[in-house]
């Protein structure tokens, strides 16, 4: 229990970072109308691959209209 108490000020921020970046892809998947792939496959990238999920969407699964 102690290790936790050491390292959770550390992993707060973390958490925070991956729900954050998490929630806003899974918004901006929802909103726009035409991705690269289908959307169903980005949803499941963005919410099982932790932290690189989101990312990978932002910077390859946008497709600008």
């Amino acid at each position: 229990m102690e290790i936790i108490k050491t390292y959770l000020p550390y992993l707060i921020p973390l958490i925070i970072i991956q729900v954050g970046l998490m929630v806003f892809a899974l918004v901006d998947l929802v909103k726009r109308e035409h991705t690269r792939g289908s959307k169903l496959m980005w949803a499941i990238i963005i919410v099982f691959v932790n932290l690189f999920g989101p990312i990978l969407y932002l910077l390859l699964g946008r497709e600008e209209s």
